[in-house]
């Protein structure tokens, strides 16, 4: 590694030569204002959960009491500046072909928001972990989603078109909100207090998600068994993004107090016990009441005497987890059919070569309502330069 980081500066360098590299043009990026942004007031002084509750948190690396701890924050904070930048790598090239101005603005936004936690990420690396931290840091910028090496296999997935775009924002972002939820009550009190910005941004994509599905419903063109096949692909996608159900690492990750449970203040407030076994799982779970309440609100946007969407079951599609690689119908139920009969199921459940070749003439017609562009929204520049 011939340009390991010393300073940050050297590091932004380096992230420049990134996105040359990606095919990120910085002018796409209009007036947002790439930087690292903290609030302490919301991360809060003292240690909430775990074995050191009470105690003044951490502000730095070597407060942290032993090294396997500092290790699991590099791991947490790696993985999490990861995903921020490859999910630039699998969307840049969907700025060319969108579908209205508004939607070149919103991806262009969102992908200025991901390099923004990418930078906060890489900026807690270099400034308090010392030369592991610049070595994972510089990595950072090394993988390439375009060459499937990314450290989550969600984050390698091929985006091809704004359909996919959509799903990922509506299901995949939304695991993103659930994650630096957990992360904003860690011990680590420089982490904690990154995740308040973070996820006030982060509200704008799940709502670009939510929105462009809402959208493609209006216009009526997008045939809604299609729709259905594209959710259960990206919500399968999400629910592997929580890890296996029992796992020792999230079980040490709460013992140590640097990572919690989804609403953990509300959750210590109101008494309830935490099982350290299955906190993946029930992330998971709270996860998927989300998006459930979230597509019955989709569907109160179809007429009457249409067919309802609806969220597929936990353990559908799974690659991680106890469910992995077993067979289940969408409605969670075990499958009970030859290899051949799953593969048939499989082939109506999901998205097939067809569709991929039917959507090339569906984004030929106006496919997608309108959404107007604000006064602020023109103004600010993002994503103007990027049109095809």
């Amino acid at each position: 590694m011939d340009n390991l980081p010393n300073t940050w500066d050297e590091w932004i360098t380096n992230f420049g030569e990134w996105q040359q590299r990606v095919g990120f043009n910085p002018d796409w990026l209009g007036d947002f204002e790439l930087s690292v942004l903290f609030d302490w007031e919301r991360a809060g002084d003292v240690i909430e959960f775990g074995d050191y509750a009470g105690r003044a948190k951490w502000e730095r690396a070597l407060q942290v009491p032993h090294q396997s701890m500092r290790d699991a924050l590099i791991t947490m904070i790696t993985v999490q500046g990861d995903t921020e930048f490859a999910s630039v790598e699998q969307q840049r090239h969907l700025l060319a072909s969108a579908p209205t101005d508004y939607d070149r603005y919103a991806a262009a936004r969102i992908m200025a928001e991901e390099q923004r936690h990418g930078w906060q990420m890489a900026y807690l690396l270099m400034t308090y972990f010392g030369q592991q931290g610049r070595r994972e840091a510089q990595k950072l910028l090394e993988r390439n989603a375009q060459d499937g090496d990314r450290l989550l296999g969600a984050f390698n997935v091929p985006m091809p078109h704004w359909l996919d775009f959509f799903c990922y924002t509506m299901f995949v972002d939304r695991d993103g909100k659930f994650q630096l939820g957990m992360l904003s009550t860690s011990a680590f009190k420089p982490l904690a207090a990154s995740m308040g910005p973070m996820l006030k941004e982060e509200a704008f994509h799940l709502g670009t998600g939510f929105n462009g599905l809402r959208r493609i419903i209006k216009a009526g063109v997008l045939p809604l068994d299609m729709l259905q096949r594209y959710i259960n692909k990206w919500v399968s996608t999400a629910h592997d993004l929580f890890g296996v159900d029992a796992s020792s690492s999230a079980h040490w990750a709460y013992v140590w107090g640097v990572k919690g449970r989804w609403d953990e203040r509300k959750k210590l407030e109101a008494g309830i016990e935490v099982d350290k076994a299955t906190l993946n799982e029930e992330s998971r779970g709270h996860y998927h009441q989300e998006i459930a309440g979230e597509i019955r609100k989709l569907c109160g946007y179809l007429p009457e005497d249409t067919p309802k969407l609806y969220v597929p079951h936990e353990n559908f599609n799974r690659n991680i987890g106890a469910a992995k690689g077993q067979k289940f119908y969408v409605d969670g139920t075990p499958f009970d059919g030859s290899d051949e009969d799953w593969a048939d199921y499989l082939h109506n459940i999901l998205p097939r070569e067809q569709d991929e070749i039917d959507l090339e003439e569906i984004f030929k017609q106006e496919w997608i309502a309108n959404k107007p562009m604000s006064t602020r929204q023109i103004e600010s520049g993002i994503g103007v330069s990027a049109q095809a």
